[in-house]
């Protein structure tokens, strides 16, 4: 790594490739430079990946997997003939000192001390993965003809298992090899796709225009198909039912409304015809009904005098002294009949028009 950094190399003039050998010789230092300064000790500074996640014990911080420390490296054991190395780094969050070694029994790593991993490990057996074998098995395997028979027989039995998963993979593969299908097939599939979303919209849009709504709709599910289904929407009555309702209605109303709510109109009215009504009950039988008893009286006529020719014979004086008897409250200011005209037309001449009005006077005020 030393040797990298430089590319031209400086041979001095008392150097010799006999006696030196080469330049690290020349210079007494060692090829790794700074990473082999406890080389004497059995320690290598190596560049050392997190296997997996860690708690450190000094600080209490994760480390995840993947970060590099400079660590010492040195050989502590074997397991057979596969050694066992140990890794001493420092932690780069405190001052605390990590310690793990290698376990080639398990294909694993072991933290020593310094830290605690975060477990997430799973069973290769449950997982269906590939297990490493035992020495005490692999020995058997070597020594033992019906141990070895029986367990090529169980291994061919996982085979056939095994075929028709593979075959799957194996056709997946296969169709990915086609580059001009697959993407003629994504294509297809992109284009149906947009024609329904497109087709969604063209409806979403009649239904807003119909309905005249504003508000985003929210695609149809089968919960509201089902739904809607067990609802039923009609009217509690029909129109005859109505019409039926309206005109009994009308035949159970009284005639005479009561005048004390408010909005009531024709109050007068209404209290002349009470009268009539209360006042037919105790007239007697035989009687007969004149204008006073309806409350009619004659008054003046605004039109001129008429002709002799065109009116007929003048009423007679018993007859008008009896219709201004007859006047409630006295008909002097009501009808005013002047001598001066009586003398001078005498009983030929013409009389006044006459017009038959009701008379409200006795009735109430509103």
């Amino acid at each position: 790594m030393g040797e990298r950094k430089g590319v031209n190399k400086y041979y001095p003039p008392d150097f010799d490739p006999a006696k030196h050998g080469s330049l690290n010789r020349y210079h007494h230092s060692h090829p790794l430079r700074e990473r082999a300064r406890k080389l004497s000790q059995g320690i290598l500074v190596i560049r050392f990946e997190m296997p997996y996640n860690i708690w450190c014990d000094g600080c209490k911080n994760h480390i995840g997997m993947g970060v590099r420390y400079n660590a010492e490296k040195k050989k502590v054991g074997n397991y057979y003939t596969t050694p066992i190395y140990r890794f001493r780094m420092k932690c780069h969050l405190c001052v605390n000192y990590i310690e793990m070694q290698t376990d080639p029994a398990n294909c694993d790593y072991v933290i020593v001390s310094g830290a605690q991993r975060k477990e997430e490990r799973w069973d290769m057996e449950e997982n269906e993965q590939i297990l490493t074998t035992e020495q005490e098995k692999k020995q058997k395997l070597e020594t033992d003809a019906m141990f070895r028979l029986e367990h090529g027989t169980t291994d061919q039995s996982k085979l056939q298992k095994a075929i028709p998963t593979l075959s799957n993979i194996q056709e997946a593969q296969n169709a990915w090899k086609d580059d001009f299908a697959l993407n003629s097939m994504l294509r297809r599939k992109f284009r149906e796709k947009k024609k329904a979303i497109k087709e969604e919209e063209e409806k979403t849009l009649a239904l807003q225009t119909k309905a005249n709504l504003s508000i985003p709709l929210v695609p149809e599910t089968e919960e509201d198909r089902k739904l809607a289904a067990l609802l039923k929407y009609h009217s509690l009555d029909s129109y005859e039912d109505k019409q039926k309702l309206k005109r009994t209605e009308i035949f159970g109303r009284s005639w005479f409304p009561s005048a004390s709510g408010p909005g009531t109109s024709n109050s007068k009215v209404n209290n002349v015809l009470k009268k009539l009504a209360v006042s037919r009950k105790f007239m007697p039988s035989g009687s007969s009904i004149s204008s006073s008893d309806l409350g009619i009286v004659r008054r003046k006529s605004r039109d001129g005098l008429e002709s002799p020719q065109g009116s007929g014979e003048a009423p007679e004086p018993s007859e008008m002294k009896a219709e201004e008897e007859n006047q409630p409250g006295g008909s002097s200011a009501v009808r005013d009949y002047s001598p001066d005209v009586e003398t001078h037309r005498g009983p030929s001449t013409s009389i006044l028009n006459s017009s038959l009005v009701a008379d409200y006077s006795d009735s109430e005020s509103d």
